[in-house]
């Protein structure tokens, strides 16, 4: 069970590396609109270090360096149109908007949940890359699903942590989204396996 290539050794270097890519994915979201290209590179680094290549630093910078600028522009609409939803679902408590609320919050989820997959697994132009996610996203809905049902069980259980149980948030944020990205990759990578 201590070999280093039992599921137990392996399954631990795999929550060192998910606390590391979220470790980095902190420090290189303070400008928040870099947040896309973290995104990016922290799937990257993910999917290499499930699939032993390399060294995760190495990987996530790569990432980050070479998909900086299209990961920043596709995630400049998200954070605009994000912010907007924000202000609807809490400000505007009007009922006739309940209908293109849950719309674009939709939209908006599928979206997220696959432009940087798609930018951070294939060479294509921004334009094309959005549209692609929307394409994924919907055609592969097992998949999305899946993945928005991780996101939301850890939102849950980060929200009931720091409300029920204080002492145990703090493990569920060191982990954060790199760990929920670590159980992305293998969904996304199974989805896009036809496309490699």
């Amino acid at each position: 069970m201590l070999s280093p290539d039992s599921w137990l050794m392996r399954g631990m270097a795999d929550v060192v590396d998910a606390i590391w890519i979220n470790v980095l994915m902190v420090v290189t979201s303070i400008p928040l609109v870099t947040i896309g290209a973290s995104v990016t590179a922290g799937y990257d680094a993910a999917r290499r270090s499930l699939d032993g290549e390399g060294h995760v630093t190495a990987n996530y910078f790569r990432a980050f360096r070479d998909n900086v600028v299209a990961a920043t522009l596709l995630w400049l609409p998200f954070l605009a149109v994000g912010a907007g939803l924000a202000y609807a679902w809490v400000v505007l408590q009007i009922t006739p908007l309940l209908v293109p609320k849950f719309g674009l919050t939709i939209l908006w989820v599928i979206g997220f949940e696959w432009v940087f997959v798609l930018q951070a697994r294939f060479e294509n132009d921004v334009l094309h890359t959005l549209a692609n996610a929307y394409v994924f996203g919907v055609t592969n809905v097992v998949s999305t699903l899946a993945v928005v049902v991780i996101d939301v069980v850890f939102v849950v259980l980060v929200v009931a942590s720091v409300i029920y149980l204080p002492g145990g948030a703090p493990l569920l944020l060191i982990l954060g989204y790199g760990a929920v990205l670590m159980l992305h990759v293998p969904i996304m990578e199974r989805a896009l396996r036809r496309y490699r």
